[in-house]
């Protein structure tokens, strides 16, 4: 299905009984109400919806939301998503309280675009309407909406229905998006299920594209889920763009898998979070004149979805007077799946009224409410969407290198933005890139630098106290070196620090190119007078007790020379306690093979004299004969295997 452009979304606001359902009946054709006891008390309970045709023949989705003081929560989740507010004040009623806090939520959550519809104008005369038109004009003097269109309407009776599709259309063409990011998000309105199909979840479509066949993770579970059909408005669709309400049928899951408040998301691209930093104005249209203190306990609604949480305001700050504002954070009771730039809305926990809200600033952050100046920093950043600033100043923080996506993912940014920044970054030399096997890091100059040394410091140490050891194995390594990295951003560094030549590796253990020399030579001199000995001993080679004790090493010492001796192919060890020389082990080996080839099975008895030594080692050489096929051990014979 071709979908007609703009994909903007249109949603209504106001008091109660202002006529907002009715509006938009006589502008669509569709009734918003949908529920019998929506119907039977004439009010908008849940939200409802419809497609407005514009005077083009392009569309807008229309959410309808509730005006009763009950249902604000219903009204700000239609909400979130809305390109232009349809603010719907009675010409007989004029501003009331409803129409401020609704009014207030349109501004917390940065919409646009708002166009007054003045209603039920066929209830007034002239004068009157002139009279409520200025009220209204003055009241949004103190707004962003100042300069709104204000259109006398009645859909009862048609009047002024044709000039506000007009400026519908004007605001349409004029607004850009709030949401036009890469990947998918959604946030679930409602779930229900029809016969046939299976489960069902409608929403506005935040960002991305939506097709069938597509794989959308479920948040905050992470369930995985499959698209199975697109419709927008009742209609099939091969592609949903963001900017359109939108259902989805959805493969293999129950409606108890998901309900309304959860995301669907693009998988991988969210984290959610249980504490966010913010930007928060206290902006509540009620609050008469009340400070807010931190560390209330507050309703925050984000997306379809509230959830408890506290609100702690940072540096000191004890409290908030109404239309002020600053940094805090809000440690939430549930995880919500936000993203920087989110719009959220915070509401007093009893009685439940609108105290304001702000917008998302980093969505995994430590928990803390004193902030040093080079983290304000980075809430400047932020709050003021310069992305490549923002992450220079994140990685000035980090102590070790760290990747794109994990950066991205403490302010909730998408990982494409992040890298494109820090790729700038490393061009303009105010950062640097590390990689090894396919992962690439990021840092700042002088935290890769610091890192480095890190390594070669602890490679320094261990050989001074170790001198005779020729290495440390990676793990040990990294507890020494003190860096608080996990074993895959190690890896990188220690690639890096051995084509700096800083460190190398040899036989499975680090070392120091430099200090680990010493090392290196005294185990080659060490094999070399291992081999000697065993060489000189033949077919009856001292213990391994006995040898270091005759070569004067440690049996760590000797352990590490004979390994070195047998990689060689010079020793072969066949117990911990006995090595042979190669030569005279083959001699052993063929006496073994020949005397039975000429003899048949033969006891180890006969064995122990055609090789010609004592039991101490004709046992663990016919063992050892065993298990590497050489004989097979039938009772007490032995055979060629």
């Amino acid at each position: 299905m071709a979908v007609s452009k703009p994909n903007i979304v249109l949603g209504t606001a106001g008091h109660i009984d202002h006529g907002k359902s009715a509006l938009v009946q006589a502008l669509t054709g569709t009734d918003p109400d949908r529920l019998a006891e929506e119907k039977e008390r004439g009010i908008t309970i849940e939200l409802g919806f419809a497609q407005l045709v514009l005077p083009d023949g392009s569309t807008m989705s229309v959410v309808d939301v509730p005006g009763h003081e009950r249902f604000v929560r219903q009204m700000i989740s239609g909400s979130t998503g809305i390109d232009v507010a349809l603010l719907c004040i009675a010409a007989d009623d004029g501003v009331m309280p409803q129409t401020r806090e609704h009014l207030a939520v349109m501004e917390l959550l940065n919409i646009p675009t708002c166009i007054v519809a003045l209603t039920k104008c066929d209830r007034v005369d002239d004068e009157w309407v002139q009279m409520a038109t200025e009220e209204v004009r003055t009241y949004l003097s103190g707004t962003r909406y100042a300069q709104a269109p204000i259109v006398p309407t009645s859909a009862r009776t048609g009047m002024g229905l044709d000039e506000l599709r007009v400026v519908l259309l004007e605001a349409a063409r004029a607004t850009v998006s709030t949401h036009r990011a890469a990947a998918v998000r959604m946030p679930v309105d409602r779930v229900f299920t029809i016969k046939g199909a299976g489960t069902v979840v409608t929403g506005t479509l935040w960002s991305g594209e939506v097709s069938p066949d597509d794989e959308l993770a479920v948040l905050p579970t992470g369930l995985r889920v499959r698209v199975r059909s697109v419709q927008m408005h009742g209609t099939p669709a091969d592609l949903a763009p963001a900017g359109n309400r939108v259902a989805l049928n959805l493969s293999d899951l129950k409606t108890s898998d998901i309900r309304p408040g959860d995301f669907l998301a693009e998988p991988g691209t969210i984290e959610p979070t249980d504490r966010f930093d913010c930007w928060f104005s206290y902006a509540s249209p009620l609050a008469e004149g009340k400070p807010l203190r931190t560390g209330a306990r507050v309703r925050v609604a984000h997306g379809t979805r509230e959830v408890f949480g506290r609100l702690l305001l940072m540096n000191g700050r004890e409290s908030l007077m109404p239309r002020e504002s600053c940094y805090a954070q809000i440690r939430l009771e549930e995880e919500l799946p936000l993203s920087w730039r989110d719009r959220f809305i915070v509401r007093s926990y009893s009685p439940v009224r609108v105290l304001g809200g702000g917008i998302v600033l980093a969505c995994h952050p430590r928990r803390r409410t004193t902030v040093p100046a080079q983290e304000e920093a980075l809430l400047d950043a932020l709050r003021a969407g310069d992305v490549q600033n923002a992450c220079a100043l994140a990685l000035a923080l980090q102590s070790a290198p760290i990747d794109a996506a994990a950066l991205a993912s403490q302010f909730g940014e998408p990982t494409t933005e992040a890298r494109n920044a820090l790729d700038a970054l490393v061009d303009a030399r105010a950062a640097v890139a590390v990689s090894h096997g396919g992962r690439e890091l990021y840092a700042t100059a002088s935290v890769l630098a610091k890192c480095l040394s890190a390594i070669e410091n602890a490679l320094m140490r261990f050989h001074a106290e170790q001198p005779e050891s020729l290495g440390v194995k990676k793990n040990d390594l990294l507890l020494r070196s003190g860096l608080r990295v996990d074993e895959n951003t190690f890896d990188v560094l220690l690639a890096r620090a051995i084509a700096d030549g800083k460190a190398v590796v040899e036989a499975g253990v680090i070392s120091h190119p430099k200090a680990g020399a010493g090392a290196r030579q005294l185990e080659v001199q060490n094999a070399a007078k291992a081999a000697k000995a065993l060489a000189e001993a033949g077919a009856m080679p001292p213990v391994t007790e006995e040898l270091a004790r005759l070569l004067e090493l440690s049996m760590s010492a000797l352990s590490r020379a004979l390994g070195t001796l047998e990689n060689e192919g010079s020793v072969v060890r066949v117990d911990k306690a006995l090595a042979f020389d190669a030569e005279a082990f083959a001699g052993l080996r063929n006496a073994v093979v020949e005397y039975l080839e000429s003899n048949g099975p033969s006891t180890a008895a006969d064995l122990k004299d055609a090789m010609g030594v004592s039991r101490k080692y004709a046992i663990p050489l016919l063992e050892y004969f065993d298990r590497i096929g050489v004989t097979a051990r039938e009772g007490d014979l032995r055979k060629l295997a």
